[in-house]
């Protein structure tokens, strides 16, 4: 049985993308998200909060997501949480960087709301089979 996916921490530098990725995770997937502005964020709630997936914007100021996501994996709470990154960059080689990194999948920005839970959700499947 496939344990469902509820809980996102997202994080994300600019607040209009948080704030539009937030609704359509909270209202259209009827997940339960904590957003972070930054990787520092991240690391102090991501413990606490206990998410199922890490969305992770990769270009962010101060930390970085792959930074951020070498950090995170130092944390034994969640170190074994899944990660999918966010990104405009789309070159497929970029793609496979960031999943040799330890990322599941990558979602491409600019995203359409409506379809990106269907699209973590989907990811959420393939990884846990």
């Amino acid at each position: 049985m496939i344990r469902p996916l509820s809980r996102i921490l997202y994080v994300e530098d600019d607040p209009d993308i948080q704030e539009v990725a937030r609704l359509a995770l909270e209202a259209v997937g009827g997940f339960v998200v904590r957003v972070c502005g930054s990787g520092a964020e991240a690391l102090q709630e991501a413990a606490g909060f206990g998410p199922d997936l890490i969305l992770l914007d990769v270009m962010m100021p101060g930390m970085d997501g792959p930074t951020t996501l070498a950090m995170l994996r130092q944390l034994p709470a969640i170190a074994a949480t899944p990660v999918v990154f966010m990104t405009a960059k789309v070159q497929p080689r970029e793609v496979i960087e960031f999943q040799q990194l330890g990322a599941l999948d990558v979602v491409f920005k600019p995203f359409d709301p409506m379809s990106l839970p269907g699209e973590l959700q989907a990811i959420w499947e393939r990884h846990r089979e």
